[in-house]
């Protein structure tokens, strides 16, 4: 028996890169998926191609920031698919430039979607987790959260937000049955990456830094990520609750 067979599991941002990766990732595993995205194209596009695989999947529109449309999600996702059982926050937005170069409209709009968007989406799934006393929560944070990045000021300060809170709700119901975990990504191929290379003026030189400074010598791809992701959204991680994890390459060290 696969590891998720017959689970019901939504994963924000699941039409990007990381999201994209972890939903396939999900359903070859048996996970029945609510890819759920801004862009409803890329949530059915990845839906899609979880069906034509073989998999179970349907994808959901839906802007995180806006709790009726997370509501709307949550409902429609459990009348497709069934009660939830494992949620994973991984929608994440930011414009590289120095906090002095930002103003409070900005900050706004990256509050708003990395970490409004993730408690809008943990207060309309908890409840029905806390009444079935059993749940996964994963929450993708960065590694900005634990080192701080240039360019990212309010970002990392959202995503250290996000390790806090999951630390807080592993807390609160783990008596529930209920775990909440974290990945950190480090520097990763994704659209969010690649802009923050162009925001840098040089590309090249930047991403030669990186793989110099990352001891496993290769900037991370989306496929780097879901086994960190289902670890803790799985059986295996039954006895691990409000833990942090690096996937990173070693440019983190953590302990």
């Amino acid at each position: 028996m696969q590891r998720f067979e017959g689970k019901a599991v939504i994963v924000t941002g699941g039409g990007g890169g990381i999201g994209g990766a972890t939903c396939r990732r999900f359903a070859k595993e048996g996970a029945k998926v609510a890819v759920l995205d801004l862009d409803q194209a890329a949530a059915e596009r990845v839906a899609g191609e979880i069906r034509a695989a073989g998999g179970a999947a349907q994808g959901f529109r839906c802007d995180i920031t806006k709790r009726d449309e997370v509501d709307a999600a949550v409902a429609g996702v459990t009348a497709q698919l069934g009660p939830i059982d494992v949620l994973v926050n991984n929608a994440g937005w930011d414009v590289f430039r120095p906090f002095l170069k930002t103003d409070a409209a900005l900050w706004d709009k990256i509050i708003a979607i990395n970490l409004v968007g993730a408690l809008n989406m943990h207060h309309a799934v908890l409840s029905g987790m806390v009444e079935r006393r059993r749940g996964r929560i994963v929450n993708v944070a960065s590694d900005a959260a634990r080192n701080g990045s240039s360019g990212e000021a309010v970002y990392a300060a959202c995503k250290g937000g996000l390790v806090s809170f999951s630390k807080t709700i592993a807390r609160e119901h783990s008596r529930h049955g209920i775990t909440a975990n974290v990945v950190c990504p480090g520097p990763t191929d994704t659209a969010l990456f690649a802009d923050y290379k162009e925001g840098a003026g040089n590309p090249e030189k930047l991403v030669q830094a990186f793989e110099r400074a990352i001891p496993l010598g290769r900037i991370g791809q989306p496929e780097d990520l879901p086994g960190a992701i289902l670890f803790f959204a799985s059986d295996d991680a039954g006895y691990v609750t409000g833990q942090v994890l690096s996937v990173s390459g070693g440019l983190s060290m953590a302990g």
